[in-house]
Order: C-alpha cells, then sequence, then structure tokens
C-alpha cells in the first residue's frame, strides 16, 4: 500500500514538472522569437537594405491583433484547439521567414509568425488562472518566468553563434523546428477551463466582453502598468543590438552575454517574487519595483546625455529597470485577471495584446529617431519616459493607502 502511495506521488510529481516545463516553453515563445534573431539585426540591415527594427514592429502588430481574437475562441471553444492551431501557424510563419529575400517579404511572414505566437503566453496566463486563484497564480507566473529566463539568455547566444557558421535564414528555420516540437508536446497539456465556465454565448457576444474590460478601472490600471513598462523593454530590445554593436563596437557573437545579463536579473527577480507574494501584496509590490525601474531609467538618461561611463552607462541601469519585469509582470497579470475571473481569456488577450503590442511604439519611435551608428540617446529617453508612466498609472491608479 505503502508503495502505491509513493508511485502515486512521484507520477504526480513528473506531471507537475512537464506541465511546468511545457507552460514555460509557451510562455517563451515570444522572447524566443525576438530575441534569437538580436544579432543579426545589423547585417540583416545592410543585407535588406531598410530598417530591420520593423521586422519587430511586424511580429507584435501580428501578436497583439490576433490575441484580441484567440481569447474570446478560447474562452467558448477551450483552451486547447486555439493552441494547436496557432502553433501550426507559426510553424508556417517561420517557415515563410527563412525563405524570405526581402524586408518586405519577411515583415509579412513575421506577422504570420505572431498570428500564432501568441497563442503560447496567452493561454497560458489564462490556463494559470484557470487553475489557481490570485496569488498562488502570481507564484506560478514567477516560476514560469525562472524557467522561461533561458529562452531569452540562450536565445542571442544560439543566434550569435549561428551567424559565425551560417546566415540568418538558418535562426528561422531553428524557429521552425521548435514551433513543431511544441505543437507535439501541447497534445500532453489538460483542458483547464471547466465545462460550466465555457461562454454559451455567441462570438460577437464573448467580443462584447472587451468593452466590459476597458470600462473596469482596477483591471486597467494594472494593464496600463505593465503596457507602458513593456514600451520601455521593447525599446531596449530593439535598440540594444544597434548600441552595443554599432556603437560599442560589440562583437555580434557577444552580445547574447551582454543582453543575458538583464534577464539573469529577471530570473533573480522572480525567484525572489515567489516569496514575496506571500508576504506582501500585489499593490505594494508593484508601487516598489516601478519607482525603483523609473529611477533606474533616469540615471539611465541622464548618464547617457551627459557621456559618462561608456558602455556601462548602459549597462548597469538596465540592469536595474529590466530586472523589475519578474515583478512586474507576474504581479500585474494576476492582479489584473483577479478582477476578472469570469472573463480570464478575454482577459488574458486584451492584456497580452496591449502588453506586447506596445512594443509597436517603441519599435516605431527607435525607426524613426535613433541614428545609424547606434547611439544610445533614442533608446534611453525612450525607456527613462515610459517606466516612468508605468511608474505615474500604478500610483494613481491604487490611491488607498496599500498595506504590506
Amino acid at each position: 500500500m505503502q508503495t502505491n502511495i509513493k508511485s502515486i506521488s512521484a507520477k504526480n510529481e513528473i506531471s507537475s514538472i512537464l506541465l511546468l516545463g511545457i507552460l514555460s516553453a509557451l510562455m517563451a515563445m515570444t522572447s524566443l522569437s525576438v530575441d534569437i534573431y538580436l544579432p543579426a539585426m545589423p547585417k540583416m540591415h545592410q543585407m535588406l537594405h531598410g530598417e530591420i527594427e520593423l521586422t519587430i514592429t511586424g511580429f507584435l502588430i501580428g501578436f497583439s491583433i490576433a490575441q484580441i481574437f484567440w481569447g474570446p475562441i478560447s474562452d467558448k471553444y477551450g483552451r486547447k484547439k486555439p493552441l494547436y492551431m496557432g502553433l501550426a501557424l507559426y510553424i508556417v510563419g517561420s517557415v515563410g521567414c527563412a525563405l524570405s529575400q526581402t524586408l518586405v517579404e519577411i515583415i509579412f511572414w513575421r506577422v504570420i509568425q505572431a498570428l500564432g505566437a501568441c497563442t503560447g503566453p496567452m493561454l497560458t496566463r489564462a490556463m494559470i488562472r484557470d487553475m489557481y486563484d490570485k496569488t498562488k497564480a502570481a507564484e506560478m507566473l514567477s516560476t514560469l518566468m525562472i524557467v522561461m529566463a533561458i529562452a531569452p539568455i540562450a536565445g542571442p547566444l544560439i543566434g550569435g553563434q549561428m551567424l559565425v557558421i551560417s546566415t540568418w535564414h538558418s535562426i528561422f528555420w531553428l524557429l521552425a523546428v521548435i514551433g513543431v516540437i511544441l505543437l507535439l508536446l501541447s497534445f500532453v497539456l489538460p483542458e483547464t477551463l471547466p465545462e460550466e465556465r465555457i461562454s454559451k454565448e455567441d462570438l460577437w457576444h464573448v467580443f462584447a466582453k472587451y468593452k466590459l474590460l476597458i470600462t473596469n478601472r482596477r483591471f486597467m490600471t494594472y494593464t496600463l502598468c505593465v503596457t507602458f513598462f513593456y514600451v520601455s523593454a521593447y525599446a531596449f530590445i530593439a535598440g540594444s543590438p544597434m548600441v552595443y554593436i554599432n556603437y560599442f563596437g560589440v562583437k555580434p557573437e557577444y552580445y547574447g552575454y551582454l543582453f543575458g545579463i538583464n534577464i539573469v536579473g529577471i530570473a533573480g527577480l522572480s525567484f525572489l517574487n515567489r516569496k514575496l507574494v506571500r508576504k506582501f501584496s500585489l499593490n505594494f509590490l508593484l508601487k516598489v519595483s516601478t519607482f525603483i525601474a523609473m529611477l533606474a531609467s533616469l540615471v539611465l538618461v541622464t548618464l547617457v546625455k551627459l557621456e559618462i561611463g561608456g558602455i556601462f552607462s548602459v549597462l548597469i541601469p538596465m540592469i536595474f529597470v529590466f530586472s523589475m519585469n519578474g515583478i512586474i509582470a507576474a504581479c500585474t497579470t494576476a492582479a489584473a485577471l483577479d478582477k476578472v475571473p469570469e472573463m480570464a481569456g478575454a482577459g488574458a488577450a486584451l492584456l497580452g495584446s496591449l502588453q506586447y503590442g506596445s512594443g509597436i511604439i517603441s519599435t516605431i519611435l527607435i525607426a524613426i529617431f535613433a541614428t545609424s551608428d547606434g547611439n544610445p540617446w533614442t533608446m534611453s529617453w525612450i525607456i527613462a519616459l515610459f517606466t516612468t508612466l508605468s511608474a505615474v498609472v500604478i500610483f494613481l491608479g491604487i490611491r488607498e493607502k496599500v498595506n504590506p
């Protein structure tokens, strides 16, 4: 009897680890799809004769728009069917990118790739909310961020090394293979949406939920907080390859190490956040983390403007800014979806659409104002402006006294 109990316990533990691994990989789809080719951007800029930052813009446009549709669909038909369709689209888009020969072609296929990629992180957030309460959801999301931190660290490192032995096209072939693996693994996942919570309304009524979400002040406070923060994050993602490689002379194959330092910070804060959410309120953690990010970004823009510190004027402040994502992303998501548990799919879709769609703003600003030599000034003022807005939103949106 004792042996049987141990066997069942071990099986459940293995199942939990497998579930955690698959969900982490799905959450990491966005980061991997953007970060893996960052070292190749200067070379792609030369070969395709255009503003290569627009490939990120195209991805984020597809990513943000598609979530608006996938969210209500997942509330009506469950989480798994949209995930299968999304991963299939992701594979097709990745192959299209690998075969592209012009800037217009790759932007088009990046949009297609994103239409599928968005289902991974969006449905993962909804599935976590299906299974756990607010505090446990924040803890689980922090755990996922620790595991998924491997992607943005490994991505630029792998992409940089692939450039040494091959062309940038091979990077997108690799993404296609990863998409196939994720599709196969997704069949293992359970359907987390309970039968009683499946929407019985037609899709038009389901889409009407977005009006309720937009007018929900608390939901939008948390959503705008993470949205503004991600404008800053994507300004760094889109701007740092040119800044580090062109302006500071870092070799493409070493760029991943500098980028990876920031992700280590996110993983560390995510690990710490698993403990912090048990001791402090989510509102308290958000006020502290957004304030720290704002201060670090103001240091960044000051040092860059005064041309003090060289590469360290960007590297060190960005560690503090980027690391706060380990708290901000998990806590805003858990807090926002807690306000709309009956619309978790649509809520996760709208939040994800604005969160990742915010990168459209930063990549367009980078493309318009950044100089060809990679001067960090444009990137720095965008980061400082939007981290400040992130802090202002959370401080003004939650005006009552916040107890730890």
